[in-house]
């Protein structure tokens, strides 16, 4: 099919012709495919991926990894001069160590992007479609040219499409024209061919979104045919950058750098003093320098960070960032929607009252004063309600639209029949604002204009009906914990071209009232008394009433005695110094506007606290962007407000907010245990040449055992350390604060002290070994068994603060094998003669060995004595 791109110069009955398309109809699923492999997925071409070799040559722009291939190439050189064949061992081994590395690297990073390239698939938009006359929820990259697809606020545009109909349609354009305020839109607008992007107010775009209004549309291109697909380079820099805590990481191994860096060139000085040979001096330098320097960290704390999100995953809750998992072990205050959220998402009619009768609960017979009631309510709903042959129903809209639908369809009041009875011909859209929707239909040759709203708004503007007893029976039924919805009609002489609320929404006979319940979680109980043992204070905001809200909040726990609840309208009355005063005392925001969320954020944040808040609005993603973790709802949530949020909840639960919360507190923990560990053992390395050089003027170690430590007792067990399981009291502690150092809690004095440690029982061998004997083969080899078993069996005493013996010490399998690989890569070159030959190692009597053993156990000894007497504290303050 040949397509042209000037649909916006068309009428909407020519673009249907030439887009062979059926307004109500839509593509057949058979018509749908076809297309689909005819224009392609309905996505913008990626970045290419980099290949595995350009991956593998990334990882040589390490500064040190290029001195220590400077270092080998200089090592091959003298050894080719001397023509010595064993020389030529010691570079052989320094570039197998060093592609090796390279080649962990890789599967390191691979195991990222493959971690964050399937959450980007989990997000993927969707897209409300018609096809074959149905309306159906699919996958944006699904939708092809001629498919008609419906739009209302809060949607992202999932491709660009002609406008066939539309109510009070706005656009944010943004992205596309550079214009800030959003584009008013209409279906029946004449646009000449000619007019720019901006001005086609016919059409819209993908890559934008709805602000305002509802529409339906047919697509006109998919991909990069799209408008943004030609300019989609503006699109492209999607790089997960680094997140604080891995820049501070990054920063902290510079620093390290140059500590080690001056500590090899104070060694390498002593050496020359001490006549020892100059190239042995050299490569034992730039070994330790390479062995000290904690390049791999940054990287290390990515894995950790991506198998963090990959666990939420699994519990429901989509990361977009990698820095919200460290906010989320912060997090101090959680703000959270009620409905759906705290409550089921199951909302139920179960009160209608007449005007000028009496409340009845709905049953499947109601009287015709409530079937009244209902049918005007059902005509002023957006939402669709569709059951299949078992009698289950599937809720497409709002969920308190769907409730009176539903009350409706007991009633045998079916939404499809009374739309074609009493036609709509015009309508003006609800937004939060205002809390009302119109809708103006044609009911026994009249244009009666229905209002559905909040009571208080719509009493507000009603003429006739007695409101006084409507408010009582409001009242009362929010003392239930219902939610209540006003309906009431004005009849209009003529239907405006541009329906406006000024103009409609007043001098209204009060019709009635529904009142319905959304019953609260069960998890969200428990999940709120988790927060409160975890030092998380839970709060409550919500559009409902505030009898209501206070209701839902006691009965979860989160209202409790001396607590406050206040609405929007006393919100508003505050300043932001009141606000930041009163807000530890308010517990429950009732009535309030997506604007007044954004006030209670930044008066939390004034108070140093670090606040998760909910949303799900076109209107909340101020909201949520300005929350130091932002939660969209999955479900309910407008792709506007996830595309805002950090963090997107599949289920829509607030108890998973908490898990979530309590992954990242277990990926925080990780990290500090990767963090002590590896400076620990560098810290170790360092210290044992430093001091050996000073004392003896003799290395404990060839350049070539650092490096082999270096790989098999650092790298491996520290990923392992990162897959530990969240500890079973980590929501008993309070949450760490924003600014707080990761050495906080002795983790810093923790790891000098573990790395003087290391230093004395590696020295102490080498000294027992050499000075023993008299060869200093046997003190090296001591010293590189005792070091290299201590620091593996070490990795065990990172799992926790609490005793080993208490957490099981082998229930980590990964830190098992990691371990047990580390030790036969070990003994490997200790205990093979030949190969120790070549690594400067020889074979040492028993009690050598024995000695050694029980050398690499004394830190287990230490750590447990320490956790045992409190200094090490088995739960952080």
């Amino acid at each position: 099919m040949n397509i042209e791109s000037s649909f916006h110069s068309k009428s909407t009955d020519e673009t249907l012709s030439l887009l062979k398309s059926d307004f109500s109809v839509g593509l057949s699923s058979e018509e749908a495919a076809k297309r689909l492999g005819e224009y392609g997925a309905n996505r913008l071409n990626a970045k290419k991926p980099k290949t595995f070799f350009q991956k593998f040559l990334a990882q040589f722009k390490d500064v040190m990894i290029i001195i220590l291939l400077c270092a080998a190439v200089v090592s091959f050189a003298v050894a080719l001069y001397e023509g010595d064949a064993g020389e030529f061992f010691e570079p052989i081994l320094i570039l197998l160590i060093v592609v090796l590395n390279a080649f962990l690297g890789v599967i390191q990073e691979s195991k990222a992007e493959k971690a964050l390239e399937a959450l980007k698939d989990m997000s993927a938009p969707h897209a409300r479609v018609i096809r074959g006359g149905k309306e159906e929820i699919i996958e944006a990259y699904d939708l092809t040219v001629g498919d008609v697809i419906k739009l209302e606020a809060g949607d992202f545009i999932p491709a660009d499409a002609r406008l066939i109909e539309s109510a009070g349609l706005k656009s944010e354009e943004s992205a596309l024209t550079g214009e800030s305020v959003p584009s008013d839109k209409n279906a029946s607008a004449v646009v000449d061919e000619n007019s720019p992007i901006g001005d086609r107010d016919n059409m819209v775009f993908t890559g934008c979104s709805v602000t305002s209004g509802r529409a339906t549309a047919v697509v006109t291109a998919v991909g990069m045919k799209t408008e943004m697909g030609k300019i989609a380079n503006l699109l492209e820099g999607g790089e997960e950058s680094l997140t604080p805590l891995q820049q501070k990481l990054a920063k902290l191994g510079k620093y390290l750098g140059f500590v080690a860096l001056g500590a090899c060139a104070v060694i390498f000085v002593i050496g020359l003093i001490a006549k020892m040979d100059i190239l042995d001096m050299f490569m034992t330098s730039v070994s330790l320098a390479v062995s000290a320097i904690p390049e791999g960290l940054p990287a290390i704390v990515t894995i950790v960070l991506s198998i963090g999100v990959q666990r939420m995953v699994k519990r429901n809750a989509i990361i977009r960032k990698l820095s919200a998992v460290e906010t989320l072990g912060s997090a101090s205050i959680i703000c959270s929607d009620k409905t759906g959220t705290l409550t089921q998402n199951k909302m139920t009619l179960v009160s209608a009252y007449k005007d000028g009768g009496e409340v009845e609960k709905i049953t499947d017979s109601n009287s015709r004063d409530i079937a009244q009631v209902l049918t005007l309510a059902i005509l002023c709903c957006d939402g669709t309600v569709e059951k299949d042959e078992n009698g289950k129903e599937t809720l497409i809209g709002d969920p308190t639209e769907t409730s009176i639908i539903s009350a409706g369809i007991r009633n045998n009041i079916n939404k499809a029949e009374i739309n074609s009875v009493y036609p709509r011909v015009g309508e003006i859209p609800f937004d939060s604002d205002r809390k009302l929707m119109t809708t103006i239909n044609r009911i026994d040759g009249k244009n009666v204009a229905i209002v559905k709203g909040a009571f208080d708004v719509i009493a507000e503007r009603c003429k006739s009906g007695d409101v006084e007893k409507a408010r009582e029976i409001t009242d009362k039924m929010s003392a239930e914990a219902l939610r209540v919805i006003a309906v009431a009609i004005r009849e209009l002489d003529s239907i405006p071209d541009e329906p406006k609320s000024e103009e409609i929404e007043k001098d209204l006979k009060l019709i009635g009232l529904v009142g319905m319940i959304d019953p609260p979680r069960e998890e969200a109980k428990d999940a709120v008394a988790v927060c409160r043992k975890a030092g998380i204070r839970p709060v409550m905001i919500t559009g409902d009433h505030v009898i209501t809200a206070k209701a839902i909040a006691k009965e979860i726990g989160i209202f409790n005695e001396g607590d406050d609840a206040v609405t929007g309208t006393e919100l508003s009355k505050m300043s932001d110094e009141e606000l930041s005063e009163r807000v530890t005392s308010i517990s429950v925001y009732a009535r309030v506007s997506p604007e007044d969320k954004i006030r209670i954020v930044k008066a939390w944040q004034s108070k140093g606290e670090v606040v998760s808040m909910t949303g799900d609005g076109v209107n909340d993603a101020p909201a949520l962007k300005a929350a130091d973790i932002g939660c969209a709802m999955g479900i309910t949530g407008t792709d506007v407000a996830k595309g805002a949020a950090d963090m997107t909840l599949t289920d829509d639960n607030f108890a998973t907010i908490v898990k979530a919360v309590e992954e990242g507190r277990g990926v925080y923990d990780n990290i500090k245990k990767v963090v002590g560990f590896l400076l620990g053992t560098n810290i170790g390395e360092v210290l044992t040449v430093f001091i050996a050089m000073l004392a003896w003027q003799v290395s404990p170690f060839l350049s070539m055992q650092l490096l082999w430590i270096n790989l098999v007792t650092d790298s491996l067990p520290a990923i392992a350390l990162g897959m530990e399981a969240v500890e079973s009291d980590v929501m008993t502690r309070k949450p760490k604060r924003k600014t707080e150092s990761i050495f906080a809690g002795g983790l810093g004095v923790r790891i000098i002290l573990q790395g003087v440690m290391f230093a004395l029982l590696t020295l102490i061998s080498f000294f027992v070994g050499w000075n023993g004997t008299g060869d200093i083969a046997v003190g090296r080899t001591m010293a590189f068994l005792t070091l290299s078993l201590s620091q593996i069996i070490h990795s065990f005493n990172m799992r926790s603060n609490h005793s080993l013996f208490k957490i099981k010490p082998f229930s980590n399998k990964m830190l098992n094998g990691a371990a047990a690989l580390s030790l036969v890569m070990v003994l490997i070159v200790a205990l093979i003669p030949p190969i120790a030959t070549v690594f400067g190692l020889t074979t040492l009597a028993l009690w050598q060995y024995a000695m050694v053993v029980g050398m690499a156990f004394v830190p287990v000894l230490v750590i447990e004595i320490l956790k045992a007497t409190g200094i090490i504290k088995q739960k952080e303050e």
